[in-house]
């Protein structure tokens, strides 16, 4: 070690006696880094204690091997207690700050179990030390800190995660969600403008609904398609009775598709209509269920063919806890037969049958006496 690095350490070790470490300036455990997953940016917070301690302070973590970008280095954060190193970057393939992004694919489970290929795309990378030192040798121990985001494409929600430990290496894995930027929206015109409103008796019978999944704040490489949309009376539709508007490329004969994997929004349109069990009711009420996907803009055009998104037996497996996106405001419609209607002329009519009646009665009553006097008077 020559004599330039030996007086940077030096003036790291006085800066590292300024932050407040307490009982953190110690060796590097694995779980020193913490990974937030959002939907638009990927947080990092690393403690810096034990990266002093190493021999190193935050200039010196570096991003995936990335040195000339000022967004992508580290900034300290002495307002929390450890103070932390934190690195923010955007989830997207073009300037994620070197993140790999690597998309697999599997067979759906549980009620993703009608679809034969579930996506998920994983965005991982690693913060390491960079060792000023010149000379052959160093003293500083090497810092690796992986990091890693499992994103399903298929909406559901599944936050778990699983911590990785080895000798000065901190590897965290984490599952995110695009769960949040999605919104379900129910119009009444072919221009989505118009919001549907429904009034307290229901729509009538074969009014257009117009229905949109759109996903918001999302990263321009993904689009948004749905797989599965369906109506089912329960909000929550286990053990409900259901109606499947459409599912893959079979879909109910009076649904449309406007617009599905080519945008942020996902558009289709269906008549109202009435669960027969309902009958009896005065409103048929319904709730509606999209199960969405986000496709890379590369693929999306791959998942609209029918073979690779074939329909299989649907067999649930129990290996996840899932939520579909569903409409909050239920759908009503009007039971027609359940309305009494009243013809204006059927008091004329009843009048009149009425009166028939009676002067058929008198007529009878005429007849019967004529036959009796008749008798009498013969007998005379």
């Amino acid at each position: 070690m020559n004599l330039l690095s030996f007086l940077f350490l030096v003036s790291m070790v006085a800066k590292s006696s300024q932050l407040t470490c307490q009982n953190n300036f110690r060796r590097p455990e694995y779980t020193d880094i913490s990974v937030e997953c959002g939907t638009s940016l990927i947080s990092l917070a690393i403690l810096i204690c034990p990266v002093v301690y190493t021999g190193y302070n935050e200039s010196l973590l570096i991003l995936n091997h990335i040195f000339d970008k000022p967004e992508c280095k580290g900034t300290l954060d002495e307002s929390t207690t450890p103070p932390v190193v934190r690195f923010t970057f955007p989830l997207n393939m073009t300037n994620a700050c070197g993140s790999n992004f690597v998309t697999t694919s599997a067979a759906g489970t549980g009620i993703f179990a009608d679809f034969s290929n579930i996506q998920t795309v994983n965005v991982s990378g690693v913060v390491h030390s960079h060792d000023p030192t010149t000379g052959v040798v160093t003293y500083n121990a090497e810092l690796k800190y992986y990091y890693s985001c499992a994103y399903p494409l298929e909406y559901l929600i599944n936050n778990t995660q699983v911590e990785v430990s080895a000798s000065s290496i901190a590897v965290r894995d984490n599952n995110g969600s695009f769960i949040s930027t999605l919104s379900m929206d129910l119009f009444s015109d072919f221009n989505y403008t118009t919001p549907l409103v429904i009034p307290p008796l229901g729509l009538e019978l074969r009014t257009n609904v117009y229905v949109q999944v759109q996903a918001a704040n999302l990263t321009d490489q993904y689009h948004v398609l749905m797989d599965r949309c369906y109506a089912s009376i329960s909000p929550h539709p286990t053990n409900s009775t259901f109606f499947n508007l459409f599912v893959s490329c079979s879909k109910d004969q009076m649904t449309t598709m406007h617009e599905n994997g080519d945008s942020h929004h996902a558009r289709f349109s269906f008549p109202a209509f009435r669960f027969i069990e309902q009958q009896n009711q005065t409103v048929s009420t319904y709730y509606l269920h999209c199960i969405t996907r986000l496709c890379e803009i590369s693929t999306c055009n791959d998942f609209k063919q029918c073979n690779n998104r074939r329909r299989r037996d649907v067999r649930s497996t129990g290996l996840s806890e899932s939520t579909t996106l569903s409409s909050v405001v239920p759908i009503l419609t009007r039971n027609e037969n359940s309305v009494s209607s009243i013809d204006p002329g059927s008091d004329s009519r009843m009048g009149l049958g009425i009166a028939l009646g009676v002067l058929t009665l008198v007529i009878i009553v005429v007849l019967v006496a004529a036959a009796v006097l008749y008798r009498k008077l013969r007998h005379f």
